[in-house]
């Protein structure tokens, strides 16, 4: 299973009710084999441009795992769904991932050496 990152622009006329799209959402990424390790809410915010007549949209994004034939099935679903103004889903790079995963950590303990520090004087 490999790492994606699903990010959906929902119809800004669910904003206050987005719970059944979420739920139709997370079972199409589950009844294809797949896994949600973090999801995000960011609120309905302006779009750049008009889509399908929108100025407005809820952005959502999804951190997920998935089978290597999941991502063909959920795009081609998520293409039809009258809820979903845009979506994009790309697969993350292990590398950067890595990179980030080793700056977070170097980072971290460098904060607490300072702290440890600031404590003893």
């Amino acid at each position: 299973m490999k790492d994606y990152e699903l990010s959906i622009l929902f119809h800004p006329d669910l904003e206050m009710n987005l719970d059944p799209v979420i739920d139709k959402v997370k079972k199409l990424i589950e009844g294809n084999g797949g896994k949600i390790t973090k999801e995000e809410n960011d609120g309905k915010k302006r779009l750049a441009y008009q889509i399908n007549g929108q100025d407005f949209a809820v952005y959502y994004f999804y951190d997920l795992e998935l089978p290597a034939e999941a991502p063909a099935k959920i795009s081609s679903t998520l293409n039809i769904t009258d809820e979903v103004l845009r979506y994009l889903l790309v697969r993350v790079d292990e590398r950067k991932a890595k990179m980030a995963a080793r700056r977070k950590v170097k980072a971290d303990e460098e904060e607490s050496i300072e702290t440890n520090e600031e404590q003893g004087e």
